[in-house]
């Protein structure tokens, strides 16, 4: 191995980050950089796993962990034989923690940012406090890049051919609350739809219903370049349980929010963070957490079975037993999966316009994956009429 190489593990931020890091990191050799995720107790095993695989398929190369996971559980990663060195996650993209050159070549970071959509990392950290997260712990308080910071940041990706740019943050929807003015995210939103005419394609990543702000509900309907496809961090069904979790919205507020966008986009394709088995969690809350499924038409769904995090409120509630959480995760999935494939379902028969990427596969504006033709070139707009469906694939 020569050239660096960044392992992405969790969320979207992470995947903006390491994107970053790249087109920094373009001149180093040698070097292998897992960037980690820590948000349950099966990321944290994941981390280790893709560590010793790294370490196995690059035995000589210099290996170095940041991320949440070399934040949060920064003695446990530190501590493996296959790690050379960590990385502070608040340090990942300063390239005075690496010995990097502080201004990378202009070809070398256009190259570096060469994708078919871009991830913009514009928000980072988070001030609330809900009782599962450690994510404070690795990201520290909410800090949002300025408006002139992110135009620069779109202005490069566009001008390596990203076609669609992903807007991302720890906590999207907080953007601008530490700003000169505070500002909000649609009002970012409108200054990069404002400032780049010819993007043709803008998605929001996940976001906190209660967060959305009248202007940026406005786009989401009206405005055609912004995805119709919005993945709430919703965690749950249940009332009692959300306020267990300290979340600020309940139940209610969440069909109130799907409701009004379906009337005003009535092609929105909603995707939703659920957990299962939190602490205290009944049959009957359990069963709430399935209804939502169907009540919001959640067609791209993110399950995770709850782990306790050391530090949190919610590792000193009453557990509910692990082999019950396993089992109301998959009955989570399966739901899902059967909202997922009736989504799919009535697709058929419609045109859709997929963006291409490298794989053969595209992305249509709902979120929808669709095979392609051979030989489409990446980064092209192509209508495809849906014929089937295979192996999850629109076809």
């Amino acid at each position: 191995m020569n050239a660096s190489r960044i392992i992405s593990l969790g969320c979207r931020m992470n995947i903006a980050e390491s994107e970053r890091m790249r087109a920094m990191l373009a001149g180093e050799q040698n070097l292998v950089v897992v960037n980690s995720c820590a948000v349950t107790g099966e990321a944290l095993r994941q981390t280790r796993q893709t560590i010793r695989r790294a370490r196995r398929d690059h035995p000589d190369a210099r290996l170095v962990v940041t991320g949440c996971a070399a934040e949060i559980d920064r003695a446990e990663i530190g501590a493996m034989d296959e790690v050379d060195g960590l990385v502070a996650n608040a340090a990942k993209l300063d390239p005075r923690a690496w010995n990097a050159p502080l201004n990378a070549p202009p070809k070398t970071h256009a190259e570096a940012l060469a994708r078919t959509r871009a991830f913009v990392a514009v928000q980072n950290g988070c001030d609330h406090a809900c009782t599962f997260c450690v994510i404070p712990q690795g990201r520290g308080v909410s800090r949002s890049l300025s408006v002139a910071e992110v135009l620069r940041e779109v202005e490069a990706h566009l001008a390596a051919g990203a076609r669609e740019v992903v807007l991302t943050g720890v906590d999207l929807t907080s953007w601008g609350q530490d700003l000169d003015g505070i500002p909000r995210l649609g009002d970012l939103t409108g200054a990069i739809l404002a400032a780049f005419p010819a993007l043709p394609r803008l998605r929001l990543s996940s976001v906190d219903g209660v967060e959305i702000d009248p202007l940026l509900l406005d786009l989401i309907a009206h405005e055609q370049r912004v995805m119709p496809h919005l993945h709430l961090s919703l965690q749950h069904g249940a009332d009692l349980i959300l306020k267990r979790m300290k979340r600020r919205h309940l139940h209610g507020d969440a069909v109130q929010l799907v409701a009004r966008l379906r009337a005003l986009r009535p092609d929105i394709a909603i995707g939703a963070d659920l957990i299962a088995g939190f602490p205290t969690e009944s049959k009957a809350h359990h069963a709430d957490n399935l209804a939502i499924i169907d009540e919001l038409d959640i067609v791209h769904a993110h399950i995770f079975p709850f782990s306790p995090r050391p530090g949190t409120p919610a590792a000193r509630m009453p557990q509910v037993p692990r082999a019950v959480v396993k089992a109301r995760a998959a009955e989570l999935r399966a739901r899902a999966a059967a909202r997922r494939a009736a989504w799919l379902t009535r697709l058929v028969g419609e045109t859709l316009p997929v963006l291409a990427e490298r794989d053969g596969t595209g992305y249509a504006p709902n979120y929808a994956r669709v095979a392609l033709p051979p030989a489409t070139p990446a980064g092209a707009v192509i209508d495809i009429t849906i014929s089937g469906i295979e192996e999850g694939l629109l076809r």
